[in-house]
């Protein structure tokens, strides 16, 4: 038996969180998770991702914005791999609130990095990228070498949060790697987001508790994969004999018209008539297609997605369905 391998999971309460613990947990791992005091005082509310893992796991308090709270952590536990997936994640509202977007977003990562240089240097880190980087997107198919133009200011932080990680790799000699994630979706995703929009309000719709469904951009177009796929992509980053970055998505773009129609027609409902276009849910800057190239990550880690759109989406829908009920 080798020795037992320690991770530290930000954003454990998220819905990437709450998979890759799983995985990890498969992989006998002893995994941490890194939540905020409110979290544990709100049980119910916050941890319904982890809520069945709470026994094989240990949850450690501290703050992404209090550079001491992450040290006494990390010095304390020592990981051997950190994931660092915690962030203001929701685009619409970095619109509404960029300082705390941006404070977040960029500071956590770098306290991260400072504290594993000084306190855990043999700790490997990855760094959960988004495909919001690409933003207006510069050629069809975006890879590692396409150029950034985010549209947002979550999409700016994760930029910044990319140049951070391979600074301290070139710098410093880390283990530190970025996944740039294209659109993932679950059951866990939250109620925010468009596609858990679309599919909560389907099964409410379904039972008699909604009549219509408010969207924005129909036409926006996206590579949508699913979650549990996703997580397998981060760990094998961290297995590999050096660090580096990697595209992960599946390679097929869907509209948000394409996503909607799916979801509705599996509980036999024409689309059409329970869509609302209302204005107020434009953003000022559209980021209007995305779609990965991930040759790299298939080529070095031998990644492939392995749920299909539509499965996604009847997995979504099921579990509103039941949800609602």
């Amino acid at each position: 038996m080798g020795k037992i391998k320690k991770a530290l999971i930000t954003g454990i309460t998220g819905q990437d969180g709450s998979y890759l613990a799983e995985f990890l947990l498969k992989k006998k791992y002893k995994v941490y998770g890194l939540v905020r005091r409110v979290a544990l005082e709100d049980e119910s509310h916050r941890l319904w991702r982890i809520k069945h893992l709470l026994n094989k796991i240990e949850l450690k308090s501290a703050s992404l914005e209090s550079y001491a709270s992450i040290v006494k952590t990390i010095s304390k536990i020592k990981p051997d791999e950190i994931y660092h997936l915690g962030a203001q994640s929701y685009v619409a509202y970095s619109f509404e609130d960029e300082f705390s977007t941006l404070n977040t977003n960029i500071n956590g990562t770098h306290y991260l990095l400072s504290a594993i240089k000084d306190f855990s240097p043999l700790t490997k880190f990855y760094f959960a990228g988004s495909s919001e980087m690409f933003g207006k997107v510069q050629k069809k198919r975006q890879d590692e070498k396409t150029r950034f133009y985010p549209r947002s200011a979550y999409g700016i932080s994760k930029v910044a949060g990319f140049e951070l990680t391979r600074n301290y790799r070139e710098a410093y000699n880390i283990f530190a790697c970025t996944g740039i994630l294209f659109n993932h979706e679950s059951p866990r995703r939250g109620f925010e987001f468009v596609t858990r929009k679309i599919t909560s309000s389907v099964a409410k719709i379904k039972l008699g508790k909604q009549k219509y469904l408010n969207l924005g951009n129909l036409s926006a177009k996206r590579d949508w994969g699913h979650a549990k796929d996703y997580v397998k992509a981060m760990w094998l980053m961290l297995q590999q004999k050096k660090p580096s970055d990697f595209v992960v998505g599946t390679g097929k773009m869907h509209s948000v018209r394409d996503f909607a129609k799916l979801a509705f027609s599996m509980v036999g409902l024409n689309y059409k008539k329970y869509i609302k276009l209302n204005k107020s849910l434009l953003r000022p800057a559209e980021v209007d297609t995305l779609q990965a190239n991930y040759k790299k990550a298939n080529k070095i880690l031998g990644w492939k997605p392995e749920i299909q759109f539509k499965q996604l989406v009847r997995e979504m829908v099921q579990a509103d369905l039941k949800f609602f009920k």
